[in-house]
């Protein structure tokens, strides 16, 4: 994981440390092989995004004290699974890429072009 790269090609960029992010909450959007929702896009999240992925079963606003999560409010940054933001983009509701901290691996899921047209 140390060695990741971004979907810029360079060292992957930490992506949030509070709230903590990522699927080995180490705050970068590294991915393995028991990461099966590839959360490998930080994406800054937003009022749109967060009412959509909620419908589709996902709540991340909602805090959950028992798992330490604070729930996310809008501008917080956030690994997010690559089809989960693949389908945000479809509907239209798709948040703003941190590129320099979405992992390479985000490209074998969406195009790189739809990230870099979202990239903050």
């Amino acid at each position: 994981m140390t060695n990741a790269t971004n979907v810029l090609g360079t060292p992957l960029a930490p992506c949030c440390t509070s709230p903590m992010t990522g699927f080995y909450r180490d705050g970068c959007c590294n991915t393995g092989a028991g990461d099966m929702g590839v959360h490998v896009v930080c994406a800054q999240m937003t009022p749109e995004f967060l009412a959509f992925t909620k419908a589709q079963g996902n709540d991340l606003s909602t805090p959950v004290p028992a798992f330490q999560f604070p729930g996310l409010k809008p501008g917080d940054h956030w690994c997010l699974c690559a089809p989960r933001w693949q389908e945000a983009l479809e509907a239209g509701v798709a948040p703003p890429v941190i590129l320099d901290a979405t992992h390479a691996s985000a490209v074998e899921h969406v195009s790189l072009v739809d990230l870099k047209s979202y990239a903050l």
